[in-house]
């Protein structure tokens, strides 16, 4: 829903006062072969913040986002906090190819860490720089992992952890940061976002129940140029997160 809600804001919203915040529940469609968890379509309720830059922006929205996840009664959801730029620009700083590195961060995106290192070997790129994109992929933590990241050295590296830790730091400043989870291995499969990525997790399901992040160039796109982000939650992962929380006496 992230992108008609873009040419909404670009066709009857271009006039108006920022900030624009927008709510919605909808049906949406992925291409999937239909399995547990993984229906083609689904329902999808979320939140677009238009016109806060980051990090308050995004601050904003992962504080809205645990508050949904506790009227829900999800209270052992983990919000993975990444950067979208990190592996985009380090392959790059290596000199992956266009074609090569769209292969890595695809995999990447659907946590294929063997594959990464498969696609890595044949790239023939130095050992430490395979070891440095797979140590990267495998950091997550609280904000103690950022300086581990610091210690791998390169400019892209430097330029994501110091966008993480500004978003880290002002979730601090509003409280809300207990349940956010550092993930330098976050990628989302959405060509759109740029900077701060997220994803929420319940150890009751298998399966991502909900993501977002920073999109501040997608307006352009459409003629708007506004720093914006959201979130969606995948509405019946949620509903099945419920029950199987509710089952095992976890919440709901």
């Amino acid at each position: 829903m992230t992108i008609p809600i873009a040419r909404l804001v670009a066709s009857r919203f271009a006039e108006a006062s920022e900030p624009l915040r927008f709510c919605y529940l909808a049906n949406a469609f992925r291409i999937v072969r239909p399995q547990s968890g993984q229906m083609r379509e689904f329902a999808q309720a979320g939140v677009e913040l238009i016109g806060v830059p980051a990090p308050a922006g995004t601050a904003e929205v992962v504080e809205v986002l645990e508050a949904a996840l506790d009227a829900a009664g999800l209270h052992r959801a983990v919000i993975g906090l990444g950067d979208s730029d990190l592996f985009r620009q380090l392959l790059t700083e290596f000199g992956v190819g266009e074609e090569e590195r769209l292969t890595i961060l695809t995999r990447l995106a659907t946590h294929d860490l063997v594959g990464v290192g498969l696609e890595l070997e044949e790239l023939g790129l130095s050992e430490e720089q395979e070891q440095t994109c797979l140590a990267l992929a495998q950091l997550r933590g609280g904000s103690e992992v950022l300086g581990q990241a610091r210690e791998l050295g390169g400019a892209a590296v430097e330029r994501a952890t110091a966008r993480i830790q500004e978003t880290y730091d002002e979730l601090v400043a509003r409280g809300v940061a207990d349940r956010v989870q550092i993930d330098l291995g976050l990628l989302r499969d959405l060509g759109y976002y740029s900077g701060a990525i997220l994803e929420v997790y319940d150890p009751a399901v298998g399966h991502v129940i909900g993501g977002g992040g920073r999109y501040d160039d997608l307006l352009r796109r459409f003629g708007v140029d506004q720093p914006a982000a959201g979130f969606a939650l995948y509405v019946e992962r949620v509903h099945l997160a419920q029950m199987e929380e509710s089952r095992r006496g976890g919440g709901a």
